[in-house]
This record gives structure tokens, sequence and C-alpha cells, in this order.
């Protein structure tokens, strides 16, 4: 299983079913500041949804088609980060990520898309890496602007979010840029 030990107090982990509890928990208690940008948060009614959730994650990973990691900080399950899915064509791939009510502004999500960038160009030998964000969620542009990646344009009513459709930016880090940053 993939596991990664970012530091003394953080960690990254495929979500296995045994986190079920912990993942409906923290997506419920911060519900009312992720279904803004993530509109399957609604959806997610019970622990059920959550164990459907990572039984087809696990699914992913098992094809090779990418993961979905837990974010653990001092014990908690603190968020989410995970690789969409993986054109091997192409060797590129587009990371998502969330992180549960309280544990914003400590790093955390900077730390585990590092770990991550670097586990997709070192271990799966991909050549880019994609983030997309919503233009006007600016603490989801934050991290890959801080990770080096370049805001390659704007994609028009890119997802329908609650009322709205919301346009997206599109990021992407190369292989030969992170080497080089």
């Amino acid at each position: 299983m993939f596991t990664h030990q970012i530091d003394e107090d953080t960690v990254i982990r495929l979500l296995e079913i045994r986190d079920a509890d912990r993942l409906f928990t923290v997506t419920d208690i911060s519900k009312d500041s992720l279904r803004e940008w993530l509109p399957w948060v609604d959806y997610t009614t019970s622990v059920e949804d959550s164990k459907s959730f990572i039984a087809g994650t696990m699914q992913k990973f098992a094809r090779n088609d990418g993961f979905e990691a837990g974010i653990w900080y001092k014990g908690e399950l603190a968020g989410v980060v995970g690789l969409h899915g993986i054109n091997w064509s192409n060797k590129s791939t587009s990371i998502g990520y969330w992180l549960g009510r309280g544990f914003e502004g400590k790093g955390l999500m900077t730390k585990a898309c590092e770990a991550v960038i670097a586990y997709c160009f070192t271990e799966l030998q991909l050549n880019r890496v994609e983030i997309r964000t919503a233009t006007e969620n600016y603490k989801s542009m934050a991290i890959p602007q801080r990770l080096g990646f370049t805001k390659e344009g704007c994609l028009k009513q890119a997802e329908w979010l609650s009322d709205k459709f919301v346009d997206h930016y599109v990021f992407g880090l190369v292989k030969e840029d992170w080497q080089n940053r």
C-alpha cells in the first residue's frame, strides 16, 4: 500500500474501508466549507457513501489509474489528496485535494501535494501534472502557485457547482520544470 511520511506529524496513505467512519465524519463536519467547491459533498450522507467511495478508489488503485490518500495529521484524518486518473499514453495526471475544517493553514496540503508530485515524477515516471481550480477558489489556487506550476489557461464554465457554472484555471507542471526548480 502507498504510504508516505511527510513529517513527524503528517502521513499520507491510501484510504481503506476501515477509514470510512473517519472519512464520513470529517466530510460531514466540513460540509459547509467544502460544498462551495466540491459538488459531491451533498451526496455524501452516510458512512455507506464513504465506504462506496473508498471501494471505488481501491479499484482505481488496483487498475493503476490513480489513487486517493488520506492526509493524517497527528493521527486524525485531515483531508484527502489523490490522482483523478492517469493518462499513461501521455504520461500525465491531475491532482485533486480537500482539507477538513480546522486543518487549514498548517501547510498540510502543500506538503501533501509536493509528496504526490514527487511520486508522480519519480515513481510513476509521468511527465505532466495538472491542478484545476475554480477561478474564485483562492485557497485552492495558492497550492499550485506555491509549488511552481504555471497557470496555463482558463476553461469557461468547466463545472456545475450548486446553482451555476464556474470557470476553472488550469495549472500545469512538467517533469523538466520540476527538476530544474
